[in-house]
């Protein structure tokens, strides 16, 4: 009995050696060492406005009121990051002791790639996907080990921020390694974006992807536009 139990405990050693040195097989095939790495392969939410805005009944000399207001531009450069093909609506616009300020603003505008990638980090590339899905591709250092990975995930608005979860991860190895270390890079691969710099009270309502970017929607009520002179 005890020579049986013996040879089988030396068997199932034996076969939990071979799959240790398997799993390190395959993790050792589907990684480079950091240094020898390649690059990665590759509407409105506020209620409508009803009928034609009109000025307040206290108007007083020093005020001007304005119906609506429309600005279009190629760029807005904000202190953390760049808009691209802006456009922006401003309803029931006072000008007064308190500065400029609107019933109403709707704006839409691009956030480009660039944006999001220097803030990842790395050698982070984005770029449009299949149905409105953004992919997310970098070198990413998993103990030890780079990995070159391949993410693809739908963009949302949430809380106020441009947000991106990876539904689906690919590492370029088997199967069986991709699912075992897909936890240890999400954070690598996930987007969290405030679009910062515009007026308070400008939040996100709606986010959809381009070729050249995330076109993003923010609208708000009773934003100032221009604080004023006692401000």
């Amino acid at each position: 009995m005890r020579s049986r139990l013996k040879d089988w405990l030396i068997g199932a050693f034996a076969m939990l050696v071979v799959l240790v040195a398997a799993v390190a097989a395959l993790w050792w095939v589907a990684t480079t060492p950091p240094e020898e790495a390649g690059p990665p392969a590759g509407t409105s939410r506020l209620e409508p406005a009803t009928g034609e805005p009109t000025p307040p009944a206290d108007l007083d000399a020093e005020s001007v009121w304005l119906g609506d207001v429309d600005l279009e531009a190629s760029t807005v450069v904000l202190p953390d990051s760049p808009l691209q093909d802006v456009i922006a609506t401003g309803v029931g616009v006072l000008s007064g002791p308190e500065g400029l300020v609107a019933d109403r603003v709707e704006l839409t505008a691009t956030v480009p790639f660039q944006v999001i990638e220097a803030e990842l980090g790395g050698d982070t590339e984005l770029r449009a996907g299949e149905d409105g899905q953004v992919v997310v591709a970098r070198s990413v250092e998993v103990l030890g080990r780079q990995l070159s990975v391949v993410a693809t995930g739908t963009v949302e608005a949430r809380d106020g921020l441009l947000v991106s979860r990876p539904a689906s991860i690919d590492l370029g190895g088997p199967d069986v390694l991709s699912r075992g270390t897909a936890a240890l890079v999400n954070r690598y691969v996930t987007i969290e974006h405030a679009i910062e710099g515009l007026p308070e009270g400008l939040v996100l309502v709606g986010v959809a992807v381009q070729d050249d970017g995330f076109r993003a929607d923010l609208e708000g009520e009773d934003i100032v536009l221009v604080p004023g002179g006692g401000s």
